[in-house]
């Protein structure tokens, strides 16, 4: 399995190791499976409060693009035959129509993707990545949601592995590797440097300020009650059900927020480009 890193991780590896060792390979293979469906279920959680607004957003941009392109400029066409000044929000309208259908809107979307990409290829340098992924974990909202993923992934990686019998300093080099954010990581490779010096693994975890109070303390008492393994388990149960939790507040907050900023946006459209009709009617009476 070692021999083969893209279909078997790190973590399946070393809990097989330590079921082969022990004598308990069939009760590791369950452990397994449960973990990796209470991961797959956390991570596809994780993507689908980061897909909903950022689908539901690019349509927004979408709309508003081809109504700038494709209907502005037929009113644009009409107004230039009244004469006189345009309504304010009618001339902010068509300005931003004549620079959507110019090159320079081509310049920026140009510069849009090469932003992209630079991003992405910043993202595999180690100081990129540690960067980005701190930047990450401090956003305003979806930070949080993060934060919360990773803990929950700490705890619930970190306890099977114990539980399954992998030694403490394995299980933590593991549980870093896996951790799938990189201020995580250091955070926990922190820990194990700790642990290899003789001390505990809640006090690096707390001087990190990574992990939440309530997990250090329980992770404190695990420790000085020898049941580690348990508490990582109970943390893991509550920080998936926190994510479960954010992700439906998300979802239900984003979906009328979006749908209200559209409204306005389109509405605002609109009204600009009758004003001038409403103006016209006016002259006439």
């Amino acid at each position: 399995m070692a021999k083969h890193p893209k279909a078997f991780s790190q973590l399946y590896v070393s809990m097989v190791h330590a079921g082969e060792q022990g004598g308990i390979l069939d009760t590791i293979f369950q452990r397994l499976s449960e973990y990796m469906e209470s991961a797959e279920r956390l991570q596809q959680k994780i993507k689908s409060a980061m897909m909903y607004p950022t689908v539901v957003f690019s349509a927004m941009l979408l709309i508003i693009v081809f109504l700038m392109i494709k209907v502005i400029p037929t009113f644009e066409d009409v107004y230039k035959g009244f004469g006189g000044n345009l309504p304010a929000p009618t001339q902010i309208v068509i300005d931003i129509s004549r620079f959507c259908c110019s090159w320079r809107f081509i310049l920026v979307i140009a510069g849009g993707i090469a932003l992209v990409l630079g991003i992405i290829m910043y993202r595999k340098t180690k100081t990129g990545a540690y960067q980005i992924d701190n930047l990450l974990i401090h956003l305003p909202i979806f930070g949080e949601l993060i934060r919360k993923g990773a803990v929950a992934r700490f705890g619930r990686t970190l306890g099977t592995l114990i539980k399954s019998g992998v030694p403490i300093m394995d299980a933590m080099e593991t549980v870093g590797r896996t951790s799938g954010n990189l201020v995580v990581e250091r955070a926990i490779q922190g820990a194990r440097e700790s642990i290899k010096e003789g001390k505990t693994l809640a006090e690096p975890l707390k001087k990190s300020k990574v992990f939440p109070a309530m997990v250090v303390q329980m992770v404190s008492v695990g420790e000085e009650t020898g049941a580690l393994d348990n508490m990582l388990s109970k943390i893991a149960d509550f920080y998936e059900q926190e994510v479960d939790t954010a992700v439906d507040g998300l979802t239900s907050i984003i979906e009328p927020i979006l749908i209200v900023v559209l409204g306005i946006t389109v509405g605002f459209m609109v009204i600009a480009m009758f004003l001038p009709m409403f103006n016209l009617g006016n002259l006439v009476a």
